[in-house]
């Protein structure tokens, strides 16, 4: 059995050069997760039913089977097509395990038992694999097994009822798949921090990381409030993330962005407005008084702000050294100069789906720069590469091809 190398990434491969991963989850959560590891150097081999992921199908597109959202979820990964419902298909994922460091997957344990792909079946294979499972419902609990996706998680977490709470409308999803790339992120540190832990102790392990834990964990971290205590000091909630005046400030001629924060802040924000006796005023004089009379406090604020035109209020804020921001929309984003300066928005050319936009990996590692190396696969593009890699001969792929097990593109 061939285990990935401990020894240091050599310059410019990405700090996590050297893990491997073999990637059966789909949709975004799983795949936003291997993504981030795969930009930072991972080798993450996506394993593919014959029909893909599904996210391939989700427009725009230039090409069938490269929707936008799969092109970034899925670059620096490899494809490699198998049914995994047949013998031959789980015995070369098995094959595969051997030399990977880490296997993720996003349906239930009992599904991945069925199809003979079970901790048990895999650890047989790689003792010291981590074998990860990022599905909805910790299986400890009464809701193991019940379907989740991004909204129902987002709902069942509170988060829709939050956003009617501070708004006084309707419940509302956030608009991103929130919880998918929020508890994704967790996916990816739980992944890395067990793999480190198996290759100094020389022993896998079985991992589970649950979305719908995952994002309570994330809301209750804000929202306990009172509830903090036993007995309770008062409600759940934060109150100055609940407050109605909590949202871009309407201007004369638009919105603006604008936290003021801190005791400095406000003294600044009151000399600006010719109002410097507010700084004693009760209601503001503290930041535990402005927290009491939080949305009284943003009300004040909502009043001021739209008696005067964005561009005036950026220029004297900056100069009173309080943080505010014109509003983007995702378009402004796009030309956004910072971004730009720092080449965080790259145009990359694709071999199938010609010139691309895309975010760069994230952060700077000087002795382990991160970089773009693989653009999305298409379906089954590295089948025969990963397989061969996995020990079989060109006869045995041959075979696999014939049988329907794994496919290229190509056939």
């Amino acid at each position: 059995m061939t285990q990935a190398s401990n020894t240091p990434a050599a310059p410019g491969a990405g700090p996590l050069a050297g893990v491997r991963i073999l990637d059966l989850s789909s949709v975004v959560m799983g795949p936003y997760a291997t993504q981030v590891l795969a930009d930072l150097g991972a080798d993450v081999i996506k394993v593919e039913s014959p029909v893909g992921d599904n996210m391939r199908a989700v427009g725009p597109m230039r090409n069938p089977g490269m929707g936008h959202l799969y092109l970034h979820l899925n670059r620096n990964k490899r494809s490699v097509v198998l049914d995994l419902k047949t013998p031959e298909g789980r015995e070369a994922c098995l094959r595969l395990a051997e030399s990977c460091d880490a296997l993720l997957y996003n349906i239930r344990p009992q599904a991945m038992a069925r199809l003979g792909l079970s901790y048990e079946a895999v650890a047989a294979r790689n003792p010291r694999i981590v074998y990860l499972g990022a599905y909805g419902f910790g299986e400890a609990g009464p809701y193991a097994g019940r379907p989740a996706y991004d909204d129902l998680i987002q709902g069942q977490t509170g988060i829709a009822a939050l956003s009617a709470q501070q708004s006084g409308d309707v419940p509302r999803y956030a608009p991103l798949t929130l919880a998918d790339r929020a508890v994704g992120l967790h996916v990816g540190i739980a992944l890395v921090s067990a793999v480190l832990h198996a290759r100094a102790s020389g022993h896998g392990q079985q991992v589970e990381i649950p979305m719908f834990e995952g994002m309570a964990h994330l809301v209750l971290g804000d929202h306990l409030g009172g509830a903090t205590f036993e007995p309770p000091l008062g409600p759940t909630g934060y109150a100055r993330l609940l407050a109605p005046h909590r949202r871009p400030y309407a201007t004369a001629d638009g919105y603006l962005c604008l936290l003021i924060y801190n005791d400095k802040h406000w003294r600044n924000f009151f000399d600006l407005i010719g109002q410097p006796e507010l700084a004693d005023d009760p209601r503001f004089c503290t930041h535990g008084a402005r927290a009491a009379h939080i949305s009284e406090v943003y009300a004040f604020v909502a009043d001021v702000i739209r008696t005067r035109a964005t561009k005036d209020w950026l220029a004297d804020l900056a100069s009173a050294d309080i943080p505010a921001s014109q509003l983007y929309t995702v378009d402004d984003l796009l030309q956004d100069e910072h971004l730009t300066g720092t080449g965080f928005v790259q145009d990359v050319d694709h071999p199938t789906e010609g010139r691309l936009r895309t975010p760069a990996p994230l952060g700077r590692y000087q002795g382990t720069p991160t970089s773009l190396r693989r653009p999305a696969p298409t379906l089954g593009q590295h089948s025969r590469e990963v397989l061969a890699e996995a020990g079989y001969d060109d006869a045995g792929i041959a075979a696999l091809f014939a049988q329907r097990i794994t496919q290229d593109g190509t056939d």
